[in-house]
């Protein structure tokens, strides 16, 4: 499956362009690329990025796609599934545990829904952790032409395969730890990244 690691986003919290700020000698999206890459159920990784991050990004190795809607997240995705099935991170999620990758990716192709996402017990999802069908691309393309950009009521209104969070090991949990603020790059170092 294709990993895609989203790029569109401004850091207005962080301040400074966050995903190429470099810890522990390299740039933050590297460690999520990295991490993804290390599932045995990725064959590739792909960043997908919006037109003002392209430029910045296309030096760290990897194919950069452009998404030219600029409407969220929900655009990266759709940008995303052009190119196939595709499991979907964010580019400031440093931790990701690639087992839970792999968990997710064949809990998709068993379950046969357009899209697998890990869910809480209070109903919020994790969209950028999941696994998406290149058929959910129609979902995404209906819901962008009405103007609604919510990923999360695209993914409920489609036929989706939930994993419930409490029921999976604890430690898969850090995998959803993203870098907002600057405060989170002391929390991430507390954690021990390697």
């Amino acid at each position: 499956m294709l990993g895609a690691v989203l790029a569109g986003g401004r850091s207005r919290r962080f301040g400074d362009d966050k995903l190429l700020f470099r810890i522990e000698g390299r740039p933050l999206i590297l460690h999520a690329i990295e991490r993804l890459e290390s599932a045995s159920l990725i064959r590739e990784v792909v960043i997908v990025a919006s037109a003002d991050n392209a430029g910045k990004l296309g030096h760290l190795g990897y194919g950069v796609v452009v998404d030219e809607l600029s409407v969220g997240p929900i655009g990266g995705v759709y940008t995303a599934l052009g190119l196939g099935d595709a499991f979907v991170v964010a580019g400031d999620m440093p931790l990701i545990v690639p087992e839970f990758v792999d968990y997710i990716v064949r809990e998709f192709g068993k379950s046969g829904k357009a899209v697998c996402v890990p869910r809480w017990t209070n109903g919020y999802l994790e969209p950028l952790h999941a696994a998406y069908s290149k058929v959910f691309r129609r979902v995404l393309d209906e819901k962008i032409k009405i103007g609604e950009y919510s990923l999360n009521g695209a993914i409920r209104s489609a036929d989706a395969c939930y994993l419930d969070v409490d029921g999976l090991p604890f430690h898969w949990r850090e995998s959803f730890f993203n870098v907002n603020r600057r405060s989170d790059l002391r929390k991430l170092l507390k954690s021990g990244l390697k």
